[in-house]
């Protein structure tokens, strides 16, 4: 590898791809370093996105492809099952694949990537970043670059590194653990939300369809929730008494920052994208496709901030991010805070009144504003996602 680029990007998920594909393409020299041996693994992700958003990155496959849904089914504490349908199709990815693609989209456009590269610091110049410490192969190395961007996930250290504030409230991360299972039997085409204190407290609970009698199953609940109980143990319970004696296939456990996006998502030489910037969904806890549109802005950016020669330009990203993400996801956060507080009574309230609703009438939008019909800030909120979607 050279030792000067233009751009370093640390990390190659969805979000860190997409930054290097977007700074490549403007022209700009790129490395992107991973810390793994293989790109994409290990997956901590339930593998949902919609087909829409993923559409503007790139060209569905169906090696990467393992189910097709368009229906939601929420359960309540009472087992109560409402069931939507969209219009809208969503995608289980097999993002071991999903991944290794994205960054090879990266190469063509001129990226280079580096796997096994463990980046354990960062260089400085006249007060800003000015590239990486890293170690590969036993080897301790340095890179340059005139911008930095942080695609490190939830951890982020390397933005802390940069004095960036990266901390996030525990409440606000959720508690994750799932497994993929097998010898299940399964509508493929819905994917499987439990509400319920006893089931996912301040939280919720998924069964993600991947084909061939196989769905990914987790949980995320609330840190304050997760000091109580775990969700591993949440989850466990879950499975005995819903699937007993399925086999699971693999098991991951993390955190996921279901908060609003970071303050700052830049400093001089630096910027943040995906996990690293807390662009994840607040309500639903997706990063998918949220990070590579995060990514996708950052590269873009830090490429035309060097083609400019004015490395100042790196601030436009915060208000670009959040003019096109984060202001939806700030609603996201104010309804998540509702409906988190929701008791036991309040679930299965809404569940046996949603099915009075024709099933062909049923809609997201109406879930959720029978849901917060007492909190009309919530329903303006409702109203604001919504409408023209």
């Amino acid at each position: 590898m050279k030792e000067n680029y233009d751009v370093i990007v640390v990390g190659a998920g969805p979000a860190g791809s997409m930054a290097a594909r977007f700074a490549a393409e403007k022209g700009v020299s790129v490395l992107m370093l991973e810390k793994d041996r293989d790109v994409g693994y290990p997956v901590r992700c339930g593998e949902a996105v919609s087909k829409t958003s993923l559409e503007k990155f790139i060209t569905p496959d169906e090696r990467w492809i393992n189910a097709r849904t368009n229906k939601l089914s929420f359960i309540a504490p009472n087992d109560k099952e409402v069931t939507i349908e969209f219009k809208e199709t969503a995608y289980i990815l097999e993002r071991r694949i999903f991944d290794y693609e994205l960054a090879k989209t990266a190469v063509a456009k001129g990226a280079e990537v580096l796997t096994r590269a463990y980046v354990n610091g960062l260089l400085f110049a006249d007060g800003k970043v000015s590239g990486v410490k890293y170690e590969h192969r036993g080897e301790q190395k340095n890179a340059s670059a005139k911008i930095v961007i942080a695609a490190d996930g939830v951890e982020s250290r390397v933005g802390r590194w940069a004095g960036l504030k990266t901390c996030v409230d525990f409440r606000e991360m959720e508690s994750c653990y799932q497994v993929t299972a097998t010898g299940l039997e399964l509508n493929d085409e819905t994917c499987y939300f439990y509400f319920g204190r006893e089931t996912a407290p301040e939280g919720y609970l998924w069964v993600f369809p991947k084909g061939n009698n196989s769905a990914n199953i987790g949980i995320g609940i609330s840190g304050l929730s997760g000091k109580k109980k775990s969700a591993q143990k949440y989850l466990d319970e879950f499975l005995a008494k819903k699937y007993p004696g399925v086999s699971a296939l693999t098991a991951i456990a993390g955190g996921v920052p279901c908060s609003i996006t970071l303050e700052k998502l830049t400093a001089p030489g630096i910027m943040l994208a995906g996990d690293a910037a807390r662009q994840v969904n607040p309500l639903s806890g997706g990063g998918i496709a949220s990070g590579m549109t995060g990514g996708s802005i950052a590269g873009r950016i830090a490429a035309e901030a060097i083609k400019k020669n004015d490395l100042t330009y790196i601030s436009s990203y915060e208000n670009e991010w959040r003019e096109k993400v984060g202001k939806r996801h700030e609603i996201y956060d104010r309804i998540k805070n509702g409906i988190y507080g929701f008791k036991d009574e309040k679930f299965n309230s809404l569940a046996e009144s949603f099915l009075k609703v024709p099933f062909e009438k049923r809609s997201l939008n109406q879930l959720f504003k029978a849901a917060l019909i007492n909190n009309p800030g919530l329903l303006l909120d409702i109203a604001k996602v919504f409408i023209g979607r």
